[in-house]
């Protein structure tokens, strides 16, 4: 049997136990010796006290500095895991503490010393960081409101007094003045000039600045020559950007064209005139929130192709998008607004509209058949509120064209077009009796849409979940995590708000 010398044992011990507490199986197979050798060696050096119980002098100063910045649960959460209890630590601290009061300390080793000192420097250092953390924690928490973000905004004289007072309360908890004023928002100089230029009694003076005319801009004679020649007869009718080519075709520069829209606007002369409809800027589409079957509906017009080049025929569908269920659809060979309100009209008695308190809105593009003055005022009849996309935007109307996309690249759809109107209305209705009852939907937890329509989903996906926990238990040791889960979808939104940072 191999003999092992006391230096040696000692290392490896002192490896097992605190500070390092390295882990019993890496070091066995670092130095070659058995696990159960080197738990031997540890029972019994713990049993004659070596080293104190593992704990050198270093590895109490060390201890010490580790748990000063802890608070009293994580403090003895940390003497758990060292193998301590919290009164040795409060004595190591006490002897510590005593060590440097006594009067022969001055007569330590330089070295004791300085490491006395580190130590101590140290420890102030997290004492500070502490309580730093802490007040910009308080600080973060305060409400900012809706002051203004970005470089060179304009802050208010009472949101700038709000905000110096926080950061002043921050910065005497113990908070670095540059890191608050990161936190709060603005920069250190900024708060700097507030405070030497007065900016805490008069507020930001931007507004009230006398800005100097720059040396290159227009003279008063130059502007009244811009106004004459945009005036003149033969350029009364014309905009800049048609006046100043026409200008320098003649040989003559006055001004940009940038310059003749701002002398224009100043006098007021840049109001929009002629047929056509002034620049707007487009508003938002509506966010819809379905949390119940008949609340939102979307619905949408396709082509599908006939077997004769440039015939198609148009099939009309009305989508639920709390349950996925098409409520309505038909096949019509033109596109037009009567159809559309006739199947508006069918849809709204099958389901129920007349005797609902709450009517249903129904969202559509901008497609000339849906927006038809027909349509409208059959919905208003029907008390059915309309919505529409915006111009060009698919995505406003995302569940009708997943749809759709849905319909025409399943196994079943005729490439080649159908023969007449009759095959494609045959197919239509297959389609939707087959979506309707037959098809998991991925969006819906893969219940049918009829299912989800008729509340059968929560009891559906209750037994699933039931299914899954039975298995589990059958075998645990092949589900590393919780089972899938069943929960049903909740609320559905259609065009939800953007988040805004």
């Amino acid at each position: 049997m191999a003999r092992y010398g006391k230096a040696f044992r000692d290392r490896a011990v002192a490896r097992l136990l605190p500070p390092e507490s390295a882990d019993v199986n890496v070091v066995s197979r670092e130095i070659g010796i058995s696990a159960d050798t080197l738990e031997r060696w540890r029972a019994e050096a713990l049993a004659s006290g070596q080293k104190n119980g593992g704990w050198t002098a270093g590895a109490r100063f060390a201890a010490l500095l580790t748990t000063a910045a802890m608070s009293e649960e994580e403090k003895n959460a940390w003497c758990r895991s060292q193998g301590l209890f919290p009164s040795e630590l409060a004595q190591w601290r006490a002897a510590a503490t005593g060590a440097l009061e006594r009067p022969d300390a001055a007569q330590q080793v330089p070295s004791e010393r300085r490491q006395v000192k580190e130590l101590e420097r140290e420890l102030r250092r997290k004492e500070k960081a502490l309580a730093e953390t802490a007040a910009l924690l308080v600080l973060s928490k305060k409400p900012r409101g809706d002051l203004p973000q970005g470089r060179g905004r304009m802050i208010a004289m009472e949101d700038r007094r709000w905000m110096v007072e926080a950061i002043d309360e921050a910065h005497c908890s113990g908070a670095r003045l540059s890191v608050a004023c990161s936190l709060a928002g603005i920069d250190i100089r900024t708060l700097q000039r507030w405070r030497r230029d007065g900016g805490l009694e008069t507020g930001d003076r931007r507004p009230m600045a006398v800005r100097p005319v720059p040396a290159h801009a227009l003279t008063s004679q130059e502007r009244a020559a811009i106004l004459e020649i945009a005036n003149e007869p033969r350029f009364a009718a014309l905009p800049p950007a048609q006046i100043v080519p026409r200008l320098a075709d003649e040989g003559r520069y006055v001004a940009s064209e940038s310059s003749f829209h701002r002398v224009l606007r100043h006098n007021q002369q840049t109001t929009h005139r002629g047929r056509a409809k002034a620049p707007e800027r487009r508003k938002e589409p509506t966010t819809h929130i379905a949390t119940a079957p008949g609340q939102v509906w979307c619905w949408d017009v396709t082509w599908l192709p006939s077997r004769v080049k440039g015939q198609w025929f148009y099939l009309y569908l009305i989508l639920d998008i709390y349950s996925r269920h098409i409520v309505g659809h038909e096949v019509q060979q033109v596109e037009s607004g009567e159809h559309a309100a006739h199947l508006a009209k069918r849809v709204a008695l099958a389901e129920g509209v007349h005797t609902a308190l709450n009517k249903p809105v129904l969202h559509g593009d901008n497609g000339a058949s849906l927006k038809a003055t027909t349509v409208l005022a059959m919905l208003q009849w029907l008390g059915i509120a309309p919505s529409y996309s915006r111009p060009r935007v698919s995505n406003d109307n995302a569940y009708a064209e997943s749809l759709f996309r849905t319909a025409k690249y399943r196994s079943g759809y005729p490439p080649e077009g159908f023969g007449d109107i009759q095959a494609a209305r045959r197919w239509a209705a297959d389609f939707v009796h087959w979506y309707n009852g037959e098809h998991r939907h991925s969006g819906i937890q893969f219940v049918t849409p009829a299912q989800r329509h008729r509340g059968e989903d929560h009891a559906i996906l209750r037994a699933r979940h039931h299914l899954y926990e039975s298995a589990r238990a059958q075998n645990p040791r092949r589900w590393s995590r919780g089972v899938r889960d069943w929960s049903p979808t909740g609320a559905v939104t259609l065009n939800p708000d953007k988040l805004v940072n």
